[in-house]
């Protein structure tokens, strides 16, 4: 797993390929066709190749995490299936080729190799690995237009902070969506390639650890929350398409307790996100 040297948390970041199968948001529920534009997305680093989570917020233009678009090498691979688990490549090591998954697999989606989608990953031009939670934030455009019914929405400026005065304590809930793990402790580490939900709440905006820049949400039983993989994955604001922020990092390795999301409705990511046409 490739990880940075960060203030204030681990990431939850894309999980290496020949990790366990198991299932994704932690305390979450099965999403089937609840978020047909969210994905689960591959991309190659230069030490190994990693997915994350993200969202369509237009036919062509991917949004997700900085952290799973800075020194991206070549093209991103991405699936919109609900389930990639069940017919991806079972093989892992050396054996992990496109052909010998194609031999190997019955009905075989073409994971991790071969996306529903391909395209060019671009991170925030402030993004810094050292730093990565003050400009969490980035866009694959793709290749080829990929067609939903409906895509994610960008907030309006501010709009974390209105919904939050507006929903005191745990009322301002937000919908995790990602295909990370479920569970980790250092025993055992379970996780699937499926589309999941949850609804953690807000415990912290404005202040504290967080500044402006992040949200920290309830990574608990009782709301679920995000995992390593879910990284990108949209936050959307109460159950609407408005992605409040992508899923950046955790405060401990086992995803509990509260889970850190990246903004999407301040002034700098608001700009930067129009000079891809929105």
């Amino acid at each position: 797993m490739r990880r940075f040297t960060a203030l204030i948390a681990a990431l939850v970041l894309a999980v290496a390929m020949g990790s366990t199968p198991a299932s994704a948001i932690t305390d979450g529920t099965l999403d089937g066709d609840g978020h047909p534009y969210v994905g689960l997305m591959v991309f190659q680093l230069a030490d190994g190749r990693f997915r994350c989570s993200g969202t369509l917020i237009s036919s062509t233009k991917f949004l997700t995490a900085g952290h799973c678009t800075s020194g991206v090498i070549g093209k991103v691979q991405i699936w919109f299936l609900a389930d990639v688990e069940t017919y991806r490549c079972k093989l892992t090591g050396a054996d992990l080729t496109p052909e010998n998954c194609a031999a190997a697999t019955p009905n075989w989606n073409g994971y991790p190799f071969f996306g529903q989608a391909t395209g060019t990953a671009y991170a925030h031009p402030q993004y810094d690995d050292n730093a990565f939670f003050l400009h969490d934030l980035g866009v694959v455009v793709l290749d080829k237009a990929w067609k939903s019914k409906t895509y994610g929405k960008l907030p309006a400026l501010g709009q974390n902070t209105a919904y939050s005065k507006a929903n005191p304590g745990s009322s301002a809930v937000y919908t995790a969506v990602g295909y990370g793990l479920q569970q980790i402790n250092p025993a055992f580490v379970t996780q699937e390639r499926v589309r999941m939900f949850a609804n953690p709440w807000r415990i912290q905006i404005d202040d504290g650890i967080v500044g402006d820049f992040s949200i920290l949400l309830s990574n608990n039983a009782s709301s679920g929350g995000t995992c390593f993989g879910d990284s990108g994955g949209p936050n959307f604001i109460g159950s609407s398409n408005v992605i409040g922020g992508v899923t950046s990092f955790a405060l401990n390795g086992t995803c509990g307790g509260t889970g850190g999301v990246y903004r999407v409705d301040q002034p700098d990511d608001l700009d930067w996100l129009a000079t891809f046409g929105f």
